[in-house]
């Protein structure tokens, strides 16, 4: 089974996208609109991740409380314990990891420095691409090829 290296190293788009613990939550959301992603990791000013505030940490922190994120800072709204693994751990760990902790974004980190950002479509695309993998092999075998 591939690691989660394999699937950063596919990503059509391997940056990950940040913001800051003091940028407002609505110049958070709007960038995520623009990138068309579901949750932004939060960098320090020293780049440490201190964070991740994804779409829904708006909806449940900021919409459904009726407050303006125009005036509160991605700091109140996120995620501060945030779980990470490495590169060279296993996909089916991390889908794991992800259903039971119900999260679908998961930082990548490596000797404490972000290396990319997973989701749980990619580990779903990874996991039918081995799959399919696994059966064209099985049938070429099946045929004597």
């Amino acid at each position: 089974m591939p690691k989660i290296k394999d699937i950063l190293q596919k990503k059509s788009q391997s940056e990950t996208w940040s913001t800051g613990p003091s940028q407002s939550v609505f110049q958070a959301i709007e960038l995520m609109a623009f990138k068309e992603i579901g949750a932004l990791t939060v960098i320090n000013d020293q780049g440490h991740l201190v964070g991740i505030v994804s779409e829904r940490d708006y909806a449940r922190k900021v919409i459904l409380l009726g407050k303006s994120s125009k005036q509160i800072p991605v700091s109140e709204i996120m995620t501060k314990e945030v779980i990470t693994v490495g590169p060279d751990s296993g996909i089916e760990e991390c889908m794991t990891l992800m259903t039971e902790r119900r999260f679908r974004h998961l930082p990548v980190l490596l000797e404490s420095e972000l290396v990319g950002m997973i989701s749980v479509g990619d580990l779903v695309k990874a996991i039918i691409s081995e799959q399919d993998f696994k059966i064209e092999q099985l049938e070429r075998y099946v045929r004597g090829g």
